[in-house]
């Protein structure tokens, strides 16, 4: 009896014979709780411990880390510069080397000085009556403090270090290797101490490195200043006129001792009427004989509000003219220095860009000034005292100031009154907007003020250095031969140059990530000034010399040298004591004869001699000098690049690093600067609870982080959807590796086309990735890893191959072939995720191959399999998925009408002229529909037209195939697997 609708036994169920995925790897990260007990778990097996003894004799890596500042939380600035140096590690380890990874930390300077005495000021302490010793051991506690607080900050982005050895600039060991080098220095001829002018902080009472020192925009005063010339031997007619500057530091004044003019400049003597005056009934224009810059007569009259009519020229000449000219001081009355007379001197500095075309040079407060005065005689007199005031017994304002205070040098303060009073003020207003120095720590204006300070110079051919390059680790330095003796420029063409000349020797055999470093760099170097190593302050590594007080010529003995290092070893900083100094000058001298110096370094030239104690010191042995690679932000081409490289340059005649990679800053996500203040900042440690490490990671890595970048939620957002596409390929390919076995696997000429074309896709994305390791160009990294797992796995390969994974008979080759390229991708992406998702990554090995003391991170870089032959297939294939998204587009209309519920549900008919070869693939399949058929036709161009099919469902496959009679009845090929 025939079965009737109402009777009909209900179809079979067929899902319980379907080869679906099976894992327990959650979809859900959950990063937040999970990465803690990874990073727990990574801690009990010692990973980075186990990765040392797993490339142990390898080729080595060595990224030398740059100090952060212990001083504060880590902020998002940190998290990205320590989440690229992991990355390069690791991937460095990937490809087979040893890179180990040693942080550490600034721990002497200013910003913690700074801190420790603000503690002070809050309890209305004076810092100088606390004994010395004591004021440091606190600076050290505090370092240390924020050492311990950033080191479980930092680890906690899954960076693999040596954590429980660190180095620090504070350790004893490093400062006696720092003593060593300055010694270095001072031996081979290459310290100086003189008066110049430095950038100095009168808040914070020391001399200040350019790197210290931020631009602010500031709004000014400007004055003009009139000087009665009261000689002229090539012009007497200018005798009784007045030469005219123009000045943005009114504060100068008291100490000018010259005006410069431009040789070639057109000048020009003009007298001012009282008829054609624009101001008040007296002026102090009227009745004076003017001298300004022939081109700069209108803006200088312009800001006294004088009129053009009131120019009547008496005088003009070149400045030539002014050779052995004299004027005097508008204070001139106040006797003693004001009553000398005031030379005019020749500067090819001087320009007519602005002011009037004369400058007023006062040697204790610009570099030009100082330089040009100097070939003069003419020598600074330290009017201004450390905290910007004048010394109590200056004739004028004497006991005075603070210099930098707005209203002191305002156009209504006392240095313009008095100006006034005396008729030499001839215009003063407070609008000059410009930029201007401050102090990138208390925020406050600096000023270039002529001290003492020791310097190293640049300009100064280098000697043969009596000791053996390359010592470090606090080695003393040692007397040898001449014929021992290392130059520090080891080739030939290298005998005779300069520290500059050395140094950009040395830039140019370094490759710079960006190139653009290099010039930035370069230009910086071929600038700047002599360095400046002292500070006036107390943290910080003593400069360890005695100074002859006779001779003024500082002592170089390698015996005290040796008992100076050895004490700093044993006591650190401490050891440079006025109690202790007789001893460590030994029984040869007299401290009676010797003034010990009590500067203390440049914290610069603490980090620039990091390389010599972390990476010569034998404290670290898996380190080697020099570093192939320093990796820090681009602000650090004038901080800890160049004074790594001048260090290293001065006693060792090159770079300490092979390679640079620079970083830009971090923005919010409208591009502007990152401030407390706007309430716009990124914490990382609000971030990783919210969001976990990996996702702070991807951003970092995901963005061009060689030029300025952003982070904001709708970015992180982007990131996120990022990591879940990523992490839903993981998952993926773990469930459909269940049960995976090598009795399984497929050879790969054996398999058929479409795996050993993803398999050659595979060995492109590998050639790739390797390509953009060596330049650490991990933008890309992450952008080839992220659109080969969509694209080309997710959106094509994987939807192509679940019919036969889930419905293929599990001894069907072609079902093997899949597994088996799953496995292969699977093997590679692991690793390849690993330097990235580094949290992730581990997880997902884990999952697939639990191991108390296995890791994703103890493997290496992965072999992928390559067949040359497949190159033929890549072509065919790109025209084939080209099809296929034709084949989609057409598609979609009539799925989104409701047509057809899938796309396994259409017949499509192509009219196109694709090759027999392309032909040949069983295109029903790729573009999963029942049906293709091709028709060359006659369209201009390629037609695709889509129906609906005829064929029934298979119950088992949901394939609309022909020999399915009913839907629901099996195909030809379940039926086989069911069997």
């Amino acid at each position: 009896m025939t079965d009737t609708p109402d009777t009909a036994p209900a179809q079979r169920d067929w899902r319980d014979t379907v080869f679906l995925p099976k894992t327990d790897f959650p979809m859900k990260a959950g990063l937040p709780a999970k990465e803690p007990g990874i990073l727990a778990r990574w801690q009990a097996m010692d990973l980075y411990e186990k990765t040392r003894a797993a490339r142990a004799g390898r080729e080595k890596f060595i990224l030398h880390d740059g100090p952060p500042y212990a001083n504060g939380d880590m902020h998002i600035g940190h998290a990205l510069n320590h989440i690229l140096k992991d990355t390069v590690c690791r991937t460095q380890s990937l490809l087979g080397k040893d890179a180990p990874y040693v942080p550490g930390w600034d721990c002497h300077g200013l910003p913690i000085e700074w801190k420790v005495e603000e503690k002070y000021r809050a309890k209305k302490l004076n810092k100088d009556e606390v004994p010395p010793a004591e004021f440091r051991a606190e600076c050290r506690a505090y370092a240390q403090h924020w050492v311990d607080v950033q080191r479980e900050q930092l680890k906690r982005l899954g960076i693999n270090g040596d954590w429980d050895h660190p180095y620090l600039t504070m350790d004893f060991a490093a400062e006696a290797t720092i003593v060593t080098e300055l010694m270095k220095f001072a031996e081979s001829g290459q310290l100086y101490r003189g008066a110049k002018p430095v950038m100095w902080s009168p808040v914070e009472k020391t001399a200040l490195a350019e790197a210290e020192v931020e631009y602010e925009d500031v709004v000014s005063t400007q004055i003009d200043v009139a000087f009665e010339i009261v000689d002229a031997p090539n012009a007497p007619e200018l005798v009784g006129a007045h030469a005219v500057i123009w000045t943005t530091t009114p504060w100068t004044i008291p100490v000018n001792q010259a005006l410069s003019y431009g040789p070639e400049i057109e000048y020009v003597a003009i007298r001012v009427g009282h008829a054609f005056h624009e101001g008040p009934a007296v002026s102090p224009w009227f009745g004076k004989t003017i001298v300004v810059a022939k081109e700069l007569v209108d803006p200088s009259f312009s800001r006294g509000k004088q009129t053009a009519a009131a120019q009547e020229i008496v005088w003009s000449g070149k400045g030539t003219q002014f050779k052995g000219a004299t004027a005097r001081h508008p204070m001139h009355e106040l006797g003693g220095f004001f009553a000398k007379p005031r030379p005019f001197l020749p500067g090819d500095f001087v320009t007519t860009d602005a002011g009037t075309g004369l400058v007023h040079m006062a040697p204790d407060h610009g570099e030009d000034d100082f330089l040009l005065c100097k070939q003069y005689g003419i020598e600074p007199v330290f009017a201004v005292d450390g905290a910007g005031m004048y010394r109590d017994d200056w004739a004028w304002l004497g006991g005075q100031g603070s210099v930098i205070n707005k209203k002191f040098v305002s156009a209504e303060g006392p240095i313009c009154s008095d100006l006034r009073g005396v008729g030499a003020l001839l215009a003063a207003s407070d609008d000059f907007a410009h930029s201007y120095p401050h102090s990138w720590r208390s925020k406050a204006k600096v000023i270039f003020r002529a001290t003492p300070q020791w310097f190293i110079p640049m300009d100064v051919p280098l000697s043969p250095l009596p000791f053996r390059g390359g010592a470090g680790g606090g080695a003393v330095p040692q007397a040898v031969s001449p014929a021992e003796t290392p130059h520090p420029n080891p080739s030939p063409e290298g005998e005779g140059l300069s520290l500059r000349q050395t140094a950009l020797r040395a830039i140019e055999v370094t490759t710079w990530y960006p190139p653009k470093g290099q010039n930035r760099i370069t230009a910086m170097v071929a600038g700047r000034p002599d360095w400046v190593i002292s500070r006036q302050r107390a943290w910080g590594v003593p400069i360890t010399l005695f100074v002859d007080r006779k001779t003024g010529q500082y002592l170089v003995d390698p015996a005290v040298n040796a008992r100076i290092v050895a004490a700093v070893r044993e006591q650190g900083v401490d050891a440079w004591t006025e109690e202790a100094a007789q001893d460590l000058l030994g029984p040869d001298y007299d401290l009676a004869d010797y003034e010990r110096v009590t500067d203390i370094l440049d914290v610069w030239f603490d980090s620039g001699c990091t390389h010599a104690f972390v990476l010569e010191s034998g404290r670290w042995p898996d380190l080697q000098w020099p570093a192939d690679l320093y990796l820090e932000g681009s602000d650090q081409h004038r901080g800890w690049f160049q004074s790594s490289l001048m260090e290293a340059c001065g006693t060792r005649g090159r770079a300490p690093y092979d390679a640079v990679l620079t970083h830009g800053f971090t923005m919010d996500s409208k591009g502007m600067k990152m401030s407390k203040s706007l309430g716009n900042t990124i914490n990382p440690l609000d971030l990783m609870k919210e969001s976990g490490a990996d996702i702070l990671r991807l951003w970092a890595l995901s963005v061009d982080f060689t030029e300025d970048h952003r982070i904001g939620k709708e970015i992180l957002n982007g990131v996120s959807d990022q990591y879940r596409k990523l992490r839903n390929t993981f998952r993926y390919l773990l469930g459909a590796l269940d049960g995976f076995e090598e009795a399984e696997r497929l050879p790969v000429a054996e398999m058929p086309e479409l795996e050993r074309y993803v398999l050659h896709l595979l060995a492109e994305l590998d050639a790739k990735l390797r390509a953009a390791v060596l330049v650490y160009d991990f933008n890309s990294y992450v952008r080839l890893l992220t659109e080969f797992a969509q694209e080309d796995l997710s959106a094509f390969y994987f939807d192509i191959r679940k019919d036969s994974l889930y419905c293929d008979a599990p001894t069907d080759p072609k079902r093997r072939a899949v597994r088996t390229v799953f496995d292969t991708l699977f093997h590679a992406l692991v690793r390849y995720a690993a330097p990235v998702l580094c949290f992730t990554a581990e997880e997902v090995w884990q999952d697939r191959f639990p191991s108390e003391n296995g890791s994703v991170h103890l493997l290496e870089w992965p072999e992928v399999p390559f067949l040359p032959q497949d190159r033929d297939l890549a072509d065919k294939w790109r025209k084939v998925r080209e099809l296929r998204d034709r084949v989609n587009e057409a598609i979609e209309p009539v799925r989104r009408e409701k047509i057809v519920r899938s796309s396994n549900e259409v017949d499509i008919s192509v009219y196109a002229p694709f090759s027999q070869d392309v032909r040949s693939i069983n295109f029903a399949e790729i573009c999963i529909v029942a049906k293709v058929t091709w028709d060359d036709g006659n369209e201009p161009a390629p037609y695709y037209q889509v129906t609906k099919t005829n064929f029934h469902k298979c119950g088992r496959c949901w394939r609309c195939l022909p020999e399915v009679v009913e839907d629901g009845d099996l195909c030809d090929r379940c039926a086989k697997v069911v069997a």
